[in-house]
């Protein structure tokens, strides 16, 4: 079912290149039906919007009533209530630390220079919806929008035949989202991007979606802000060792495709016998998966079990790759730890199963797919913060440093500047 490769063969680096440039393929898709539908929704607005929910989510509304969002959630189960508050409490604390500190620094010509965060003034986050609903992206895009102060959280969430998912509203009003609105798809991104006369437009807008949604948020970028990084189909790599339990691992790997057809689940590992029964054990349990259709498509289309002959050739893999979620299921994980640079979080040990992170371990599940943890990271606080540095120049200041300043701008052919600056001080 899924693809072995041996790193000792001569077109191993060749093979796995061609297999992550095929699924990178994949996820991006011809953008130009998005482009055509953003500016359909730009064009002609609440009309637009609406018929593209209609077309795609069989969806006669886009604004579901307080009534019907109240008694959506007086219908879910009390368990799960509380398991959404248990989340809630400990994604809130952790994301509580990252808190960052406002600047203040005055020099010896008594300069002052600060830098402050400022929260941005309104965002929407995207939670997805329709075929599937996802509480806990709720509570991961509101809450560190909610500790860095933004006052205007909106939800845009596709639900199916006018229904929202229950928990997931339910998760809205613990975050306390009072605008929620039942839309999905590139029409939701253009409509929170441009406004309609029904939906007033925001600053930002962050969360996971499908191929679609991610590319209609590359287009609007510019106009509003959008996360540095792909939030994109999901991925796993895990690294197992000869003491590793291979059933757990092949739970660990089902677990991650069962979320998308283009979902990416890797084992890397020294041991063949540990590939071998991890293998076996993957076919024993998909019979007990619901949405076995989805995760035979993702393993055959996108997995790879791949046999290594050393930690050094398991680290250069990892950072090649540069998984959304990293698990070192091995005994000696301390040692790999300061060497891998590229994922998007890493889990610690056998205990430490993904499937925790995406839930109440506290930290945040929103992060960099497609290769893009090289140079980008998850969400946190600092999403949702801007930062602006303030600077209060003395007159002595400006006459000690002034003259550098007035060489560096002659040099580079700015006269102007050098002009502003010469006016400033004062003639001996």
């Amino acid at each position: 079912m899924m693809k072995i490769l041996n790193s000792k063969l001569t077109n191993f680096n060749k093979e796995l290149n061609n297999l992550l440039l095929r699924r990178k393929t994949k996820v991006k898709i011809n953008s130009i039906s998005v482009i055509k539908i953003i500016n359909d929704v730009k064009k002609n607005g609440d009309k637009a919007l609406l018929k593209y929910e209609k077309k795609f989510n069989q969806n006669k509304t886009i604004i579901p009533s307080l009534n019907r969002i109240l008694k959506s959630i007086k219908s879910l189960d009390p368990k799960v209530k509380k398991a959404i508050d248990l989340a809630y409490t400990r994604i809130h604390k952790f994301h509580s630390l990252q808190k960052f500190k406002n600047i203040s620094y005055v020099d010896k010509f008594k300069n002052k220079l600060d830098y402050k965060y400022l929260p941005i003034e309104s965002v929407a986050i995207y939670v997805p919806g329709s075929s599937a609903s996802y509480p806990s992206s709720v509570l991961m895009n509101a809450i560190p929008a909610i500790v860095a102060g933004v006052k205007r959280i909106v939800m845009i969430n596709p639900g199916y035949q006018g229904k929202q998912n229950a928990a997931v509203l339910y998760a809205a009003k613990k975050c306390k989202i009072r605008e929620i609105y039942s839309i999905g798809g590139p029409s939701a991104i253009a409509a929170v991007a441009y406004g309609t006369k029904k939906i007033n437009k925001v600053n930002k807008i962050v969360g996971p979606g499908n191929m679609y949604v991610a590319a209609a948020k590359k287009e609007v970028f510019g106009d509003i802000g959008v996360e540095g990084m792909t939030a994109g189909p999901s991925e796993i790599t895990v690294v197992g060792d000869r003491f590793s339990n291979p059933a757990w691992i092949a739970s660990d790997l089902i677990g991650q495709a069962e979320h998308d057809e283009l979902a990416q689940c890797i084992l890397i590992s020294k041991s063949k016998d540990l590939i071998k029964k991890t293998k076996i054990e993957i076919t024993k349990q998909l019979n007990n998966i619901p949405r076995i259709s989805i995760v035979k498509k993702s393993l055959i289309n996108n997995g790879i079990l791949i046999q290594v002959s050393s930690d050094k050739e398991v680290v250069d893999i990892v950072n090649r790759i540069a998984p959304e979620h990293l698990e070192l299921n091995v005994k000696n994980y301390k040692s790999f730890i300061p060497k891998i640079k590229n994922a998007g979080s890493i889990c610690l040990g056998k205990y430490a199963v993904m499937a925790m992170t995406d839930y109440n371990a506290g930290s945040n599940h929103i992060l960099p797919t497609n290769g893009s943890a090289e140079f980008s990271s998850g969400i946190s606080v600092n999403e949702f913060y801007k930062r602006i540095s303030y600077i209060n120049l003395s007159k002595k200041g400006i006459e000690k440093l002034g003259p550098s300043v007035i060489t560096l701008a002659n040099y580079e052919g700015l006269a102007g500047h050098a002009q502003s600056v010469k006016k400033r001080i004062r003639r001996k």
